[in-house]
C-alpha cells in the first residue's frame, strides 16, 4: 500500500516508516497540517496515520478538510491523547480508527491489515480508467481480452496514474511515488518508464495515452 505518515516528531515517525517499509508498504512522511493536505491532494494513498497535535494545522482540521472535500481515504489517528472525548471527536471528524501513543509495532501493522480486510474501498482488486483494467495481484494491465505483464515501475506509475486520471504529474512527484523520496532517480528515469508505459498502452489498442505537456509534467489523454 502506498501510506502518508503525518508525525512532527521525527524519531517516532522514522520508527513508524522504517516498520511500515520493512512489511512491504511505500511511504511519503510529512512534519506538519497543511503539506499533509498539498501531499495528499497531490499523490493517491491507500491510507493516512495522522497525528492529531500538529504545527500549521492540526489533525483535526486536516481530517475535516479532507472529509468535506470528499476525500474517502482511510485514516488512523495517531494521537498520545487518551480520553474517549478526545477519540470521539477524531472519529466524528472523519477518522476510520485510533491508535494511542505509545504502541507496539505489531500492533500498529494489525491496525493497518485489520482496515485493508475490513473497509471495501480502502485496497481494491482492480482499478479501471476508460478501457483499461490495472490488476492490482496480477500486476497487469487489460484491454478487454488483452492484457500486458507489467513491471514494477511501470505498475508503479500506472496505479498512481490511473488511481486519480485527472491529475498532471510532475516529474518531482512520479519519482517520490514510484522511486521514493531519498531515492536516486532522474528525469530520465521517469522518461524512460513513461516510455515503456505508452508502448504497452499502444500494444493493448487503449485509447488511453499519456500525454507529456512541457515543463509540467504528465497526464492522461483519451481519444474520442
Amino acid at each position: 500500500m502506498n501510506i502518508l505518515i503525518v508525525e512532527d516528531e521525527t524519531a517516532l515517525a522514522e520508527a513508524v516508516e522504517h516498520i511500515l517499509r520493512k512489511a512491504g508498504h511505500n511511504t511519503d512522511r510529512v512534519a506538519d497540517g497543511q503539506s499533509a493536505l498539498d501531499y495528499i491532494r497531490l499523490g493517491a494513498y491507500d491510507l493516512i496515520l495522522l497525528d492529531i497535535m500538529l504545527p500549521k494545522l492540526d489533525g483535526l482540521t486536516v481530517l475535516r478538510q479532507l472529509r468535506s472535500e470528499g476525500a474517502q481515504t482511510p485514516v488512523l489517528m495517531l494521537t498520545a491523547r487518551t480520553t474517549v472525548p478526545d477519540k470521539v471527536a477524531g472519529l466524528n471528524a472523519g477518522a476510520d480508527d485510533y491508535l494511542t501513543k505509545p504502541f507496539d509495532p505489531e500492533e500498529l501493522l494489525a491496525r493497518v491489515g485489520a482496515m485493508t480486510r475490513r473497509k471495501g474501498t480502502m485496497v481494491l482488486n482492480e482499478i479501471s480508467f476508460q478501457d483499461l483494467t490495472l490488476d492490482l495481484n496480477a500486476v497487469t494491465l487489460r484491454r478487454g481480452s488483452r492484457d500486458v505483464q507489467l513491471s514494477p515501475k511501470e505498475f508503479a506509475l500506472a496505479r498512481l496514474m490511473l488511481s486519480e486520471p485527472s491529475m498532471t504529474y510532475s516529474k518531482d512527484l512520479l519519482i517520490s511515488r514510484a522511486w521514493g523520496l531519498d531515492s536516486e532517480a532522474t528525469d530520465n528515469n521517469v522518461e524512460a518508464y513513461i516510455s515503456f508505459l505508452r508502448k504497452k498502452l499502444r500494444y493493448l489498442g487503449s485509447k488511453v495515452s499519456i500525454r507529456n505537456l512541457q515543463k509540467i509534467g504528465y497526464r492522461l489523454e483519451v481519444a474520442p
